[in-house]
């Protein structure tokens, strides 16, 4: 026989785990030091300037 779940503790739990794994990775997207978003935008700006540089008229 099968086990009896409560289903909003299901939905609830469910929802709580969801919200872990988005904060996960909220932390691993906008966790980041100002000197490793500064160097990321630096590379960023290297590599559009040396595109635009390589562009014919």
């Amino acid at each position: 026989m099968a086990d009896i779940i409560n289903l909003n503790k299901a939905r609830k739990a469910r929802a709580r785990a969801g919200k872990t794994v988005r904060a996960q990775e909220n932390r691993v997207r906008f966790g980041r030091t100002k000197a490793e978003k500064q160097a990321d935008a630096a590379e960023t700006a290297k590599l559009d300037r040396l595109l635009d540089d390589s562009k014919r008229d």
